[in-house]
């Protein structure tokens, strides 16, 4: 489980890192921006909101399903034991 939590958020990582490398000074330069960051924690936020209410939804409606079933019993008194 921590593994589905860990892995979005390494990739969000690396997405807000900006690589950029310099030929002529022979340099590599990395950056962390971190309005792309805030944007991708917003996103995955969103996201884990909407999911969370898909499922409670999906809850609400099999529970509406359970109550409104009817289940008929016929038990026979008559027979002789």
């Amino acid at each position: 489980m921590r593994l589905l939590i860990a892995l979005p958020l390494l990739a969000l990582g690396l997405a807000a890192c900006q690589v950029t490398k310099d030929e002529g000074n022979d340099t590599i330069t990395a950056e962390f921006n971190g309005d792309v960051a805030e944007n991708g924690l917003s996103d995955a936020g969103n996201l884990a909101e909407n999911v969370a209410s898909d499922i409670g939804n999906d809850i609400d409606r099999t529970a509406d399903k359970v109550e409104n079933t009817d289940i008929d019993v016929q038990v026979d008194t008559n027979k002789a034991n």
